[in-house]
């Protein structure tokens, strides 16, 4: 009987001390936390806040695997890409969030969402499904994948460069006829 007390207490020492196992997988983490944070602070074009949620060194990539910027060059990207439009941001409750911690210790944040923006020239509005994957290292975003399609955005601009430079020309040739 000694025995079996003697081994009950040994096994239940063991379990209580083999370390507890993190969380491979979540929907709510400090890390996801920051994810949103950066959201908003695009969408509110505050590219300080942007930016203070990256390690310097972070590289980000998006649509592209060997061309990465840094988070400054990324904030200034969006707010060139941004200032055409009247409005943007992501579709509240559309989107989807978890945390995953790789077999490797790595920790990611993945994102699913629909971006919606009104360009200020036309009020012609976008709807473009985005994937977000971020790394984390000690709190910052030290890697980020974006992955969506422009290819409707890109015409819509080619479009208005080639409306204003069509309004160039016949102010041109307005211009010229009233010298003559």
């Amino acid at each position: 009987m000694k025995k079996f007390t003697l081994l009950g207490i040994i096994l239940m020492f063991f379990v209580a001390c083999q370390e507890k196992q993190s969380e491979r997988y979540t929907q709510n983490s400090p890390e996801i936390d920051s994810v949103k944070a950066a959201i908003a602070a695009y969408e509110a074009a505050d590219w300080d806040k942007y930016v203070s949620l990256y390690a310097d060194t972070a590289k980000i990539y998006h649509n592209t695997k060997d061309k990465p910027v840094s988070p400054t060059q990324s904030a200034e990207r969006f707010k060139e890409s941004t200032s055409g439009y009247s409005s943007y941001s992501f579709v509240k409750d559309e989107g989807d969030m978890e945390m995953v911690v790789t077999d490797e210790g790595e920790t990611w944040v993945n994102y699913w969402g629909i971006w919606e923006g009104t360009m200020s020239a036309n009020d012609q509005k976008f709807v473009m499904p985005v994937h977000l994957t971020l790394q984390f290292k000690d709190g910052k975003i030290v890697k980020e994948y974006g992955y969506y399609n422009q290819t409707e955005l890109v015409l819509a601009n080619m479009e208005l460069q080639k409306a204003a430079k069509a309004t160039d020309t016949l102010a041109n040739d307005v211009g010229m006829q009233q010298d003559n």
